[in-house]
């Protein structure tokens, strides 16, 4: 599962509760800077990832006719690209040590700027950060699927995009969410 801006605010809350919750971690600043800041470093590496695949699709639309003329599925061409241009952005490709890399970027911010401290080893706290991000990107898609599912069974019809979809989607998301242990 890719994880997408619209993740950040639940996943920067549940990290830190995480953290909040950790018996050897002091915190030293407010709950909300440091929410703030974690959802920052997330929407960060999210933005590098949405700069590498403009990049490709434009590389690809370059050389449509030529994609078009060898019969040449595009969603490949697009991962083969895609992987081959990641380093360059700085893009981690592979979910599990993409979180890991997140979870020392956050790990070595809140460190170096106050916001926290602590007296064990720095994999512990990392674990601990890693932990809350993958076990909400699993989560995720089951509490999406349910909502969904909640969705359909209003009377009044919901039209995905309106206002009053995202209203209702959001507030049920974040009440499966806080149903599921996950925020």
């Amino acid at each position: 599962m890719r994880m997408k801006t619209h993740h950040t605010p639940y996943i920067s809350r549940r990290i830190t509760r995480d953290l909040l919750t950790c018996e050897f971690v002091e915190i030293r600043k407010e709950k909300n800077s440091i929410e703030a800041q974690i959802e920052r470093i997330l929407d960060e590496d999210i933005n590098k990832e949405y700069d590498l695949d403009e990049k490709v699709d434009d590389i690809l639309d370059e050389q449509e006719e030529e994609i078009e003329f060898h019969h040449a599925d595009r969603r490949q061409l697009f991962w083969m690209t895609k992987k081959r241009l990641a380093n360059d952005f700085g893009v981690i490709l592979n979910n599990e040590d993409r979180f890991s890399d997140i979870a020392h970027q956050i790990l070595d911010y809140l460190w170096d700027e106050d916001y926290i401290h602590y007296t064990c080893s720095d994999n512990k706290i990392k674990n601990v950060i890693f932990t809350s991000i993958d076990e909400f990107m699993k989560g995720f898609e089951e509490a999406d699927s349910d909502v969904l599912a909640k969705i359909k069974t209003y009377k009044r019809k919901l039209i995905p995009g309106t206002e009053d979809y995202d209203t209702v989607y959001h507030r049920l998301y974040e009440e499966e969410l806080i149903k599921r242990g996950l925020i």
